[in-house]
């Protein structure tokens, strides 16, 4: 078990999925994969640039095509992530990706919520689910995939997101589907301001009315938004690594972190797509504690960001307040 508790509020179950896991969706699908190997389909799936992630994305995650393969995925990750410190995750999926493929929003949801079940009665960790419109979607489908968010909140969706490329695709034509999910008790968690700048941001919390911001990192290029998001007290997903990787920071020493904690914004630290980025979320913590980041302010602020009911907040904060953290800022990676 690691040395302090965590809570992670944004990791992408398709980027999340093991090799062996892939192996046993494609076996079950009929589908190929381009390697005959755990290890060789390892290597190729770990980062080595954007185009490659593209590529890599594309020949394996497409193999997830059934709610057995959407159930595994989410125990498998939160039994993962668990053995890193975790003591609850808020996964993301993307049903509009899979719908070119001839897998429903049914079968996503069913699939996925099924594997929330799953890790509270095999693992006893919580896990919530966060769906994203992806972005260049019509619409038309990213409201319909708002109505599956409502439909399915008593099963542990808590939040509706936007991702896929940001660079061109901003956030305001997809008000209407968060007024959809807003209606039916469903948060804003948009991401922005990770590969565009503060109007991505700002477009995020003004149209949308995001309840907290997935990245946000490009905040840092604006004052005056700084200053919002802390007197606001928006929560922003960090993740470092992944921001490394995609170019968004040039290093983990020159990462925006420390200014976005300077500022009084509350953040969390996450590992995005860890198969891909080939990080866990004890590595990602080694980052964020390299910057200065205290473990203890990240767990309350993941206590703050989270979108789970206020029972389950009160059980993670018994977990915060029953820990030693006095050692924690200086735990081995």
């Amino acid at each position: 078990m690691s040395a302090y508790p965590k809570i992670e509020l944004h990791v992408h179950l398709e980027g999340a999925v093991s090799p062996e896991l892939l192996f046993a969706a494609a076996r079950r699908n009929g589908c190929a994969l381009p390697f005959d190997s755990v290890e060789a389909l390892r290597d190729f799936m770990r980062f080595r640039d954007f185009d490659h992630f593209i590529e890599a994305w594309l020949a394996t995650t497409t193999v997830l095509r059934s709610a057995e393969d959407y159930r595994e995925l989410v125990l498998d990750y939160a039994r993962r992530a668990q053995a890193q410190g975790a003591v609850y995750v808020e996964g993301i999926f993307s049903p509009t990706e899979r719908l070119p493929l001839g897998v429903s929003m049914q079968e996503n949801f069913e699939g996925f919520c099924d594997g929330v079940q799953a890790a509270r009665e095999q693992l006893g960790i919580e896990v919530r689910l966060t769906p994203d419109i992806t972005r260049f979607v019509e619409l038309e489908v990213a409201c319909e995939l708002a109505e599956w968010c409502v439909r399915y909140r008593d099963r542990g969706i808590v939040g509706l997101g936007l991702g896929g490329p940001e660079v061109g695709y901003p956030p305001e034509p997809y008000a209407r589907a968060f007024e959809i999910a807003r209606a039916g008790g469903i948060a804003s968690v948009p991401h922005a301001g990770e590969t565009e700048g503060p109007s991505s941001i700002r477009g995020a919390l003004d149209a949308l009315h995001a309840d907290r911001i997935r990245h946000g990192v490009r905040a840092v290029d604006d004052p005056g938004l700084l200053r919002e998001l802390a007197d606001r007290r928006i929560v922003l997903d960090v993740c470092v690594i992944s921001n490394v990787c995609l170019g968004v920071a040039p290093s983990v020493a020159a990462h925006p972190l420390p200014a976005l904690l300077a500022a009084g914004i509350p953040c969390t630290v996450n590992t995005d797509d860890p198969t891909f980025f080939d990080c866990e979320l004890e590595a990602e913590h080694a980052a964020a504690r390299s910057l200065g980041a205290d473990p203890r302010a990240l767990f309350e602020a993941g206590i703050a960001g989270a979108l789970c009911d206020e029972a389950t907040k009160d059980t993670l904060r018994a977990v915060g307040a029953a820990h030693d953290w006095s050692a924690a800022a200086g735990v081995p990676s």
